[in-house]
């Protein structure tokens, strides 16, 4: 049994937590056993909703498919290390760790109460909130621990597109964790944990936070909207469609290195929207720009948002309905190339520089193959796109998301 299973919260001092001890005592005996038989209940992980709880273990990593939830933490970090054995070790734990706390579970404390916890302790008491772990390494990973032989030949930086301003402090990293939940402190809980159980192997390059509307604010689950007010996501592919997500997201046998099989792509962007100039623009002009009706989400000149995307449609004087330069037009193109979008946004308040808000799209997408996939829909977003008036890309990363993990084995296995 691992160190953090045996880690548990000692009796006395749970009992500590309901009031139990001292004056308490007075309870007698029946009272106490009634008292204990509470916290072990407290404890316990039948206690926790098992609606709640997303499995860690599958033939695909959480918080891919998995619908997304109301917040996010992209972390990125830098190896501190050369040696594999390093990697493998902190790769153990993490996933010891990730398995335990999605389902709801502490880390433990420590077997010497002069020493620190193993868990933080913030999430005490609360629920799993389907909280997911999703892990995978970027480029560099493989220059660092001298294993470029195995390292997928489209693993590289993205090519600098047109409009890019980027900034090192948002750029790639050895190693990439997303995690999410339906509660931000849960989030943030899971990562810090796995930060701390880094130290002295890893070291934390940038890390963005993400959100959206929480599913209490729209029980319907309909696609979510970014900061402009246009829903975001709508044009995804079918997740429960097996095929599909074999064709676009699922990385097969053959289209790389055995380790990745089963995988997928993540690519990163950090996308600042300058929302002071958005909002002096008018309702038409945001809705030429995105090529779709803010309120319904719909195409330009339809009704429900999953109509086809007609860019060839007309009105009655020949003009084009959808813009041919709309986000839109460009990014579904002849609707071949299809990406998975798991993005949220984000606010980092007052950019002190400009006066302005630094808020925007921390753009997450998955897919197969980059190169095939979305390097070509970015490149001719970068070139045409109205958008573009209104963001600014400042921060780039990609990373190759390992497949799902067995019981009893531990994340990256096939690769280290």
């Amino acid at each position: 049994m691992s160190k953090l299973e045996t880690n548990k919260v000692s009796r006395r001092d749970a009992l500590k937590l309901i009031g139990v001890g001292g004056a308490g005592l007075l309870i007698g005996a029946t009272g106490i056993e009634a008292a204990s038989e509470k916290v072990s209940n407290f404890f316990s992980p039948s206690r926790a909703d098992a609606s709640e709880i997303l499995p860690f273990y599958g033939k695909h990593q959480q918080g891919i498919l998995t619908p997304a939830q109301d917040f996010m933490y992209l972390a990125s970090f830098n190896l501190e290390t050369s040696l594999k054995a390093d990697v493998k070790n902190l790769f153990k734990k993490w996933t010891e760790a990730a398995a335990l706390l999605s389902e709801g579970k502490s880390l433990g404390d420590s077997d010497f109460p002069s020493s620190p916890p193993i868990d933080t302790g913030e999430a005490i008491g609360l629920q799993a909130m389907k909280l997911t772990f999703t892990f995978g390494v970027g480029p560099t990973f493989f220059d660092k621990l001298s294993i470029q032989s195995i390292k997928p030949s489209q693993l590289k930086d993205l090519p600098h597109f047109s409009g890019d301003n980027l900034s090192d402090e948002w750029n790639g990293g050895d190693i990439v964790i997303q995690v999410c939940a339906n509660d931000q402190q849960v989030s943030f809980h899971g990562l810090r944990n796995l930060i701390r159980i880094g130290r002295g192997t890893v070291s934390l390059k940038w890390m963005q936070h993400g959100f959206q509307r929480s599913s209490s604010a729209d029980p319907s689950g309909s696609t979510p909207r970014n900061l402009m007010g246009f829903k975001d996501g709508t044009g995804n592919p079918d997740t429960k469609d097996e095929k599909e997500m074999n064709k676009h997201i699922w990385v097969q046998n053959g289209d790389g290195p055995a380790w990745l099989s089963g995988g997928s792509y993540l690519v990163a962007r950090r996308i600042r929207i300058r929302v002071e100039e958005w909002d002096r623009s008018s309702l038409l002009d945001q809705e030429q720009t995105f090529g779709r009706h803010r309120a319904t989400g719909a195409p330009i000149g339809e009704m429900d948002e999953f109509a086809k995307v007609d860019i060839k449609k007309t009105d009655d004087n020949g003009k084009l309905l959808i813009p041919a330069d709309s986000h839109v037009a460009l990014a579904r193109g002849k609707g071949k190339i299809k990406i998975l979008r798991r993005s949220y946004s984000y606010t980092d308040g007052l950019d002190i520089r400009t006066g302005k808000l630094d808020a925007g799209l921390l753009f997450v997408s998955f897919q197969r193959d980059i190169e095939k996939q979305f390097i070509p829909m970015q490149d001719k977003l970068a070139k045409m796109d109205l958008l573009n008036e209104y963001i600014e890309h400042n921060g780039s990363a990609v990373f190759a998301c390992f497949p799902g993990v067995k019981n009893g084995s531990y994340i990256g296995e096939g690769l280290l």
